[in-house]
């Protein structure tokens, strides 16, 4: 799966586990701005754009972190890929039709990596007929030809797991980093990454990301999490390496979500995966959940990117009011 096009063309969706789905309502619509569109007794879902769904939020205790829906080019593709997982010996099997309609989807094979996480790979997705509407006033999320956003598990071995995104799924590595944990970011269309995954000891979801049409959408969104200070994870800032402006917050099922604008968007026929060294944050991103030793850490790699004069290009919205003036 080197060069060329790929099997699997974005992120689809995402499924949550969670101990009351209704926990999530408030926080999906009034702090994120989806669309609620279910609230069955053990389930809750979330569109964002003209997609039936792209967030499902499903009642469990069992200590599973859910699932990730990766979209694939069709159903040739999907055929290559249940092929190459099986001939790899790794768990693959046909959903069955009800699964299928409670995804929105018109076919999907399930499986999982080795150390136990949930994929979905899909093809046919199911269009709402109805427009979008958001749950507060944004003028809506980056989709499309990119997808839902991104989504980043920890993992038990980040090392170990790269085989099978990169080798068996045909993701392509966009960079990497080995300390202070390994690090991987993978894309699978022109949005920098849609998958990383970290090396932190244990399985779950890290965070996941949805990318907003204008800058003002996220910071509305952040004056909205400021309301409640303890809502807030990861103060303002700007990614190094996929230059994205954002915020984390904490969400019902204990992990986190990046509200952000401006992502990178790269040229998937010529990127050539790379090391990075200089720390995940250009500026901001003060990660207020950690330990003040741990923190310390991480200001002091912005702070040499700061001393070193590191930059990123202006976003998009910059860029535009600079031609305004200009």
């Amino acid at each position: 799966m080197l060069g060329g096009g790929m099997d699997i063309v974005a992120l689809g969706y995402i499924g949550v586990n969670a101990m009351e789905p209704d926990d999530w309502s408030d926080y999906a619509t009034g702090l994120l701005g989806m669309q609620q569109v279910d609230r069955a007794a053990n389930t809750a879902a979330f569109r964002m754009d003209d997609r039936c769904q792209r967030l499902i939020v499903t009642r469990s205790g069992d200590g599973n972190p859910g699932f990730v829906g990766w979209e694939a080019a069709d159903a040739a593709a999907l055929d290559r890929l249940a092929a190459r997982l099986s001939d790899a010996g790794a768990p693959v099997e046909a959903a069955p039709r009800d699964l299928c309609d409670a995804r929105f989807v018109a076919e999907m094979i399930r499986t999982s990596d080795p150390e136990g996480n949930r994929v979905e790979i899909f093809t046919g997705p199911m269009l709402a007929d109805t427009p979008f509407q958001p749950g507060r006033p944004i003028s809506g999320f980056s989709t499309g030809p990119f997808g839902m956003g991104h989504a980043v598990l920890t993992v038990e071995d980040a090392k170990a797991l790269v085989p099978f995104y990169r080798d068996l799924l045909g993701f392509h590595v966009s960079d990497y980093g080995k300390t202070p944990q390994p690090l991987f970011f993978f894309h699978v269309n022109g949005r920098h990454h849609s998958f990383a995954m970290v090396g932190l000891g244990r399985r779950g979801f890290h965070h996941f990301m949805v990318e907003y049409n204008s800058l003002d959408d996220v910071g509305q969104g952040y004056d909205i999490a400021l309301l409640d200070p303890d809502q807030i994870a990861y103060t303002m800032g700007r990614h190094s390496n996929d230059y994205m402006q954002s915020f984390y917050t904490h969400t019902p099922s204990g992990f986190f979500v990046e509200s952000g604008f401006g992502g990178r968007v790269i040229d998937p026929e010529t990127w050539e995966p790379h090391e990075t060294f200089g720390g995940p944050s250009l500026w901001g991103h003060d990660r207020l959940f950690m330990p003040d030793d741990l923190r310390a850490q991480f200001r002091e790699a912005r702070m040499k990117l700061a001393r070193e004069g590191v930059r990123a290009p202006n976003c998009p919205w910059l860029e535009s009011v600079a031609g305004q003036r200009g």
